[in-house]
């Protein structure tokens, strides 16, 4: 079993303020479809763009370690079997989140899970 980061930029969920129930509906269906067939690890969208960069010596910046376009908007870590499996949640959350998701996956480290 492998696991895979889908995640998706901020703003790239465009829909109407009205439809926001229907789309968080959809992404809780779809997170129990997960949990139910083993395949949810963890995921979670963020509220606002706050980062903050701590550097070895403990330092705290404002701010992204580099800025640029792109900011991550909403993350899934999923665990499967083949690429093609990651390849098709990542299609029902596109579904759900109504918009494009961009699939990685992670190096494979037994030691790093607690799994």
């Amino acid at each position: 079993m492998s696991r895979y980061l889908i995640s998706f930029n901020d703003g790239d969920m465009t829909f109407p303020d009205e439809d926001f129930p229907a789309v968080a509906q959809a992404v809780r269906t779809l997170r129990a479809e997960a949990i139910e067939a083993g395949a949810w690890v963890f995921g979670a969208g963020f509220s606002d763009y706050a980062p903050r960069v701590v550097d070895s010596m403990g330092k705290i910046t404002v701010g992204p370690l580099q800025n640029g376009p792109v900011r991550l908007g909403g993350f899934s870590i999923i665990e499967v079997a083949t690429d093609a499996q990651a390849n098709e949640w990542a299609r029902k959350i596109a579904i759900a989140c109504r918009c494009s998701q961009e699939v990685r996956k992670f190096i494979d480290d037994s030691t790093s899970s607690s799994n």
